[in-house]
């Protein structure tokens, strides 16, 4: 059997450890991860109530339109239930997206590093992947518009950006949008969206009406904490979710994933409370990365990229033989850099602890670029 050429030379997805392998590794009986950017205080109790009522229901076939949940969600966000479409997390609206619009020889003009499934779902379907790198920690928006060509099928802004956590304002969003051809998909990718306080963070939502090339991906992974029954949704005009929905699979979305997020969706104090507790956490990692002389990016997300000034992968190992799993720079082409997930208070504390243990362990790099 000869598989498609055009993924035999495509990476393997490789997720982070788990806590009870690194448990069963190491023989720590604490383990702490701080590495996928999950929820650390879960969802919201109404998720469990809804899950309960749904346990008779398993053999029944999900809603393929998830009906109630897109008109819950239409109404949360006051855009019309046909201008949204689900998947089993935003990474499978970008699975269907590139699988949509892009054929073989189109080009798409992405940030590095960003998000990695952008170009692993590009470079399925045979298309050329132009990156800029970013500046200053940030999506180079200027330069990423001037990289448009004629073959040019989709620019991609991963808005927080992951791994680095900045974000790109309403006034550059908006310059950009104004300079991006008609005929060019834009998908802003906005998975950590709720968990912005600042000011200055686009307001996407308001600029569908003016531009219809316009696509938004958010989900239900993380701040909402369903990121073991992952959905997700792209919200864009009618016509481009009616294309995409022409290769949606019919039932991509569990009755359990929608029940969850229409209860989660339902409880926005959560949220709130999540969103301030995460932005304690943050200031209290860059107070601590301040007195400890290291410097990171202003992150407006769920995690802070810190650089160690030493080898990634040598921090990442000192951390982990301490119990803490943290997303090493080592792997995402920032070899000093560390990601590491904003957890609960004890969480935080226990971090910097092992922190500052691995710091006086691990050499400062030499001859490592930044």
């Amino acid at each position: 059997m000869k598989p498609n050429p055009n993924i035999v030379h495509l990476p393997v997805y490789q997720p982070g450890k788990s806590t009870d392998e690194v448990k069963r590794e190491l023989g720590l009986k604490e383990v702490i991860k701080l590495a996928s950017n999950e929820n650390p205080f879960g969802s919201s109790p109404a998720v469990r109530e809804a899950l309960l009522g749904r346990f008779g229901e398993t053999h029944i076939y999900p809603d393929g339109a998830s009906v109630e949940l897109a008109a819950a969600l239409s109404q949360h966000l006051n855009v019309e239930p046909n201008q949204i479409i689900f998947g089993a997390g935003s990474d499978e609206v970008v699975l269907m997206t590139a699988r949509a619009y892009i054929e073989p020889g189109d080009e798409t003009v992405m940030a590095t590093p960003t998000f990695p499934q952008y170009k692993h779902n590009v470079e399925v379907e045979n298309a050329k992947v132009i990156e800029v790198p970013l500046r200053d920690g940030t999506h180079d928006l200027e330069e990423m518009v001037r990289r448009i060509g004629e073959r040019t099928k989709i620019l991609w802004i991963c808005n927080p950006n992951n791994p680095t956590g900045t974000m790109n304002t309403h006034e550059e969003l908006v310059r950009a949008l104004e300079q991006i051809p008609e005929h060019v998909l834009v998908v802003l990718d906005e998975a950590y969206v709720e968990y912005n306080t600042s000011a200055e963070y686009p307001d996407s939502l308001s600029l569908l009406k003016t531009y219809p090339n316009l696509l938004i991906l958010r989900t239900f992974s993380k701040i909402y904490g369903l990121a073991a029954l992952p959905i997700g949704y792209g919200i864009a005009s009618a016509e481009v979710i009616h294309t995409i929905n022409q290769v949606r699979e019919p039932f991509n979305t569990s009755r359990f994933a929608q029940a969850a997020a229409l209860a989660a969706l339902g409880d926005q104090a959560f949220i709130a409370d999540c969103r301030a507790k995460n932005r304690e956490g943050m200031i209290y990692l860059e107070e601590q990365f301040k007195a400890l002389g290291l410097s990171w990016y202003p992150s407006v997300a769920n995690f802070i990229m810190v650089d160690t000034e030493r080898p990634a992968k040598e921090m990442f190992e000192a951390l982990l033989r301490q119990g803490i799993i943290v997303r090493g720079g080592h792997s995402l082409g920032m070899p000093t850099h560390l990601r590491v997930t904003i957890g609960s208070r004890e969480q935080n504390e226990k971090f910097v602890s092992a922190l500052k243990t691995a710091l006086h362990e691990v050499a400062p790099a030499a001859g490592i670029g930044k």
